[in-house]
C-alpha cells in the first residue's frame, strides 16, 4: 500500500498473543486490519501457564477448542515452596471467592501462538510475517502511520502496540519507565522426564522460592517440562557461572529442583533474558493503544503475561470499534482503556513487589487467614481482576497488606527459614562447575 491509498482500519505491530487477539477481534467484526511481526511463526516463547481467567477468554473468543485440540496439560491450581523442600504449599483455584472459570492449562507457546496467528488471518486480518516497524512518521486520531523495513509506509486510522518488550510506541514517545525494584533476569528451557506428581497435582505450575528468586516447573504435554530461574542479575553475575550454564548450576543446588530434575535430559544450555518489569503511561492516547507487554510488563512470578496480553488486546478492539463505528468520544475511550489496564494489573504489581519479601512468603505459605482473605489472594492468581477487581476483593488485599506489614514488625504466624543458592559457594569453583552444570542434555 502506497501512502496515497485508503488507510486501514486498523494497524498492528506484533503478532504475539496480544496483537493477533487484537486482529482476530477486529477482522471478525468486518474492520481492515493489518499487522506486522518481526518474526515467523512458529517461534520459542516462555509465559507458558495460563491463569483461568484467560482461559474463559479463550472461549468467549470461540478458540478453546482449538487450544483443548493441542498438546496440553489441564491446570487447576498451583504449588509454592521453599527450596530446601521443607514446606510445600498448594493453592486451588476453585476455592476462590469471586466467581468463575477455575481450570485451565500449561501449554508451549509456540504451537499456540501460531494458533491465535492463523486464527487471525483467517478471520480476514492482513497479516505480515518476517516484517519489522521501523518508524512512526504519523501518530493522531483517525490518522497512524507506520514505515517497515521492506521499504513501505502503511497507513491507519488506529495503531494498536503489541510489540511486547520492545515497547516501540512507548520508546516512540518517551514514555516508558523501568521499575527499579524488579529488575532480574531470566534464564531457562525445555526437559523431559521431570518428575511429577500424580494425578491433577502433576499439572500444577510449581514456584520454588529461594532468597535470590525463583523457579517455575511448568509441565507442558507429556513428557516436556519448563524450568526456569528468575533472580537478580548482579546476583547471577557473583557466581561466576556463564548465564547460558546459570540454571543448570542453580537446579544442582536447589534440593527440590534436584530431586524432580534426577532423571531428566536437560537442554544443552539454558536461554537468558531481562526481566525488568516497566510500564508505558500513558497507556492510550490520540491514534494509540498499548497491549499486553508494550503496555506494561509485571514480574512473572504469578502467570500473568498471556491474560493481561489478551485481555488488554480484546479491550483496546472494543474502544477501536466504539470510535469506528458509533462516533465514541476518543479522549473517553483512551480514559476507559487506561483505566482497565491500570486498575486490572494493579493487583498483580502489588503481590509482585510483596513477593520479594519474608514477610509476604510467610503469610503466603500459611494458605489460610481471617475473613477469607486466602480465597480473595487465591481470585486474583486466578486472574479475576478484570476489568477491576471486585469491592470485596479489594477492601481484603487491602487487609492483606496490612498484615504482610504488621509482620513484619511482630510475628503473627511462623517466621520460615530462607534458603540460598549462594550459602557455601565459593566462586572460584566457578569455571569447573560450568564444564559439568548438566548431567544428561538434550
Amino acid at each position: 500500500m502506497s501512502s496515497g491509498e485508503a488507510p486501514y482500519d486498523a494497524l498492528i505491530i506484533g503478532g504475539g498473543p496480544a496483537g493477533s487477539t487484537s486482529a482476530y477481534a477486529l477482522a471478525r467484526r468486518g474492520f481492515r486490519v493489518l499487522l506486522a511481526e518481526r518474526a515467523a511463526h512458529p517461534r520459542f516463547h516462555i509465559g507458558e501457564s495460563f491463569l483461568p481467567r484467560h482461559f474463559a477468554l479463550l472461549g468467549e473468543l470461540g478458540l478453546q477448542e482449538r487450544v483443548e485440540a493441542l498438546p496440553h496439560v489441564p491446570k487447576y491450581g498451583a504449588e509454592f515452596g521453599m527450596g530446601d523442600g521443607s514446606e510445600m504449599t498448594s493453592i486451588v483455584f476453585d476455592q476462590g471467592l469471586a466467581p468463575g472459570e477455575v481450570r485451565t492449562v500449561n501449554i508451549e507457546r509456540a504451537p499456540f501462538d501460531a494458533m491465535l496467528f492463523a486464527a487471525a488471518r483467517e478471520a480476514g486480518a492482513e497479516l505480515l510475517e518476517g516484517v519489522a516497524v521501523r518508524g512512526i512518521p504519523r501518530l493522531a486520531h483517525g490518522d497512524v502511520a507506520l514505515t517497515l523495513d521492506d521499504g513501505r509506509e502503511v497507513r491507519g486510522r488506529f495503531l494498536l502496540d503489541a510489540s511486547g518488550q520492545a515497547t516501540i510506541v512507548g520508546k516512540h514517545l518517551g514514555i516508558r519507565r523501568v521499575l527499579p525494584r524488579l529488575k532480574k533476569a531470566a534464564y531457562f528451557g525445555h526437559f523431559t522426564g521431570v518428575h511429577r506428581k500424580p494425578g491433577r497435582v502433576g499439572g500444577y505450575i510449581t514456584i520454588v522460592m529461594c532468597d535470590e528468586g525463583w523457579f517455575w516447573i511448568i509441565p507442558l504435554d507429556e513428557q516436556k517440562t519448563s524450568i526456569g530461574l528468575v533472580i537478580e542479575a548482579e546476583v547471577a553475575r557473583r557466581t561466576g557461572i556463564p548465564p547460558n550454564r546459570l540454571l543448570a548450576w542453580a537446579i544442582r543446588r536447589c534440593p527440590v529442583l534436584a530431586e524432580r530434575t534426577a532423571d531428566a535430559v536437560f537442554p544443552a544450555t539454558n536461554a537468558v533474558a531481562a526481566d525488568f518489569s516497566y510500564r508505558c503511561e500513558p497507556y492510550a492516547g490520540p491514534g494509540y493503544f498499548l497491549v499486553g507487554d508494550a503496555a506494561t510488563f509485571v514480574d512473572p512470578i504469578f502467570s500473568t503475561g498471556v491474560c493481561l496480553g489478551m485481555m488488554s488486546a480484546a479491550e483496546a478492539a472494543r474502544g477501536v470499534e466504539a470510535m469506528l463505528r458509533g462516533g465514541a468520544d476518543p479522549a473517553r475511550i483512551a480514559r476507559r482503556y487506561a483505566r482497565f489496564v491500570r486498575d486490572s494489573s494493579e493487583p498483580f504489581f502489588g503481590m509482585v513487589h510483596h513477593f520479594y519479601e519474608p514477610a509476604f512468603r510467610d503469610l503466603f505459605l500459611d494458605a489460610q487467614g481471617p475473613l477469607a482473605i486466602h480465597r480473595a489472594v487465591i481470585s486474583v492468581l486466578a486472574g479475576h481482576v478484570f476489568p477491576r477487581p471486585t469491592f470485596a476483593l479489594r477492601w481484603r488485599l487491602r487487609l492483606f497488606d496490612f498484615f504482610v506489614a504488621w509482620h513484619r514488625r511482630m510475628a503473627i504466624t511462623t517466621r520460615r527459614p530462607g534458603f540460598s543458592l549462594l550459602a557455601g559457594w565459593d566462586p572460584a569453583r566457578a569455571e569447573a562447575e560450568a564444564i559439568d552444570a548438566a548431567p544428561a542434555t538434550a
